[in-house]
């Protein structure tokens, strides 16, 4: 199968979005130690600003999946994929554990660990890899039972402080975990349910070897289809994500609340709301042609190096930002888990300079992503998978 223009393109769309969270946990003057969905103290666009990003990691993670099995049809060869996927697996969690971690901390200590979306991408890699002579359908059975199913792990009957339920607790929900002296591992993506969207995301590649009118109708379909499941099961709010919604001070503080689900771990409402907007997104390009598609696809083209780069070009404008506000060197705390933002002090700035930031990171790295895109085009070397 050759390259399909649409995934490039709703991943780059993706990918350049979740640059503005990024910016905003780093920057924004009230992003430490407050949640900007806490409906106590948020506001609507802090809210929405939080939300949007909600769509990145579910359709990064779905894609990775369609994309392997793309890239197991152009194969044609269990054993070579597999191989590949397993390597690549490897790889994407020693990259997160290793340099993602620190473009986020800037922490040479490495006190604190975080296992974040490339690393639940690597372990989904290696699962998929193992799984392979499965056919595509029935990995989509399991990915299926994963989704709906995952809320259900915590009435699994073992008891509080056993050994297996610290071990279940570590794939299905997040959680800190200390090691060594003054260090902690966060699992803040738990595989298993990230693996059902991955799985998911595979068995779905071949809708993508349907005609462009067939599958673009069909995407509108399932699109749909899986936003008004959200609908029914969220107003339902009995089951699919563990904080319920409630009545609030206004009509628009109650549609926050609905619309407030549960990322970690990805809660069956999060992942019907999120992927179903993706499948709509989807067919909105399928075949479309204009300037600014044709710029998201860039990104799109070489999401792991965005991935990186934009990750140690935030954390470098955040330096600069404190030390502009008179914080010396010395103050600076990269030890702690809050990016080098002072303890104690207030810093940081206003949501409208977070979106100039964010504007002005995703135009930086342009053309870098383009100049990479065209070189991994024009030049066949195997480490070019890598990037």
């Amino acid at each position: 199968m050759k390259r399909i223009n649409s995934i490039d393109i709703v991943r780059g769309i993706v990918m350049a979005i979740m640059a503005v969270d990024h910016v905003r946990d780093l920057v924004h003057v009230d992003s430490i130690g407050q949640s900007p969905t806490n409906l106590e103290t948020t506001t609507p666009i802090l809210f929405f600003t939080r939300w949007i990003t909600y769509l990145c990691a579910p359709i990064f993670v779905f894609l990775a999946g369609t994309s392997a099995y793309i890239t197991f049809r152009k194969n044609n060869n269990i054993s070579l994929t597999r191989s590949f996927l397993i390597k690549r697996g490897l790889y994407l969690i020693l990259l997160e554990l290793i340099v993602v971690n620190f473009a986020l901390f800037f922490d040479p200590g490495f006190h604190t660990i975080i296992f974040e979306v490339i690393a639940t991408i690597g372990f989904g890699f290696i699962v998929l890899g193992l799984l392979l002579n499965t056919s595509a359908k029935w990995l989509g059975i399991i990915g299926l039972v994963i989704l709906f199913c995952h809320n259900l792990s915590p009435f699994i009957p073992l008891a509080a402080n056993s050994i297996a339920k610290a071990i279940l607790n570590l794939f299905f929900s997040p959680g800190a975990l200390p090691i060594f002296s003054n260090r902690v591992f966060v699992m803040a993506y738990p595989p298993i349910p990230w693996l059902g969207i991955m799985l998911v995301g595979f068995a779905s590649g071949k809708l993508f070897e349907l005609m462009e009118e067939k599958r673009k109708s069909l995407f509108i379909k399932i699109g749909i289809g899986a936003l008004l499941l959200f609908i029914v099961i969220r107003y339902i709010n009995i089951y699919g994500d563990s904080v319920p919604w409630s009545s609030q001070k206004s009509a628009v503080f109650t549609f926050l609340s609905f619309m407030n689900v549960t990322k970690y771990p990805p809660s069956l409402a999060f992942c019907l709301v999120t992927l179903g907007i993706m499948f709509l997104m989807l067919s909105f390009v399928e075949g479309a042609r204009n300037k600014l598609l044709q710029i998201a696809s860039v990104y799109g083209k070489v999401p792991l190096f965005y991935f990186i780069i934009h990750f140690f070009l935030i954390h470098f404008i955040m330096v600069v930002i404190m030390l502009l506000q008179g914080f010396s060197w010395s103050q600076l705390d990269f030890a702690s888990g809050t990016f080098g933002r002072p303890k104690g002090v207030q810093s940081g700035l206003e949501l409208w300079a977070i979106y100039l930031i964010w504007v002005s990171v995703v135009a930086i790295l342009y053309k870098p992503c383009l100049w990479l895109g065209i070189y991994k085009q024009e030049h066949k070397q195997w480490w070019l998978k890598y990037i």
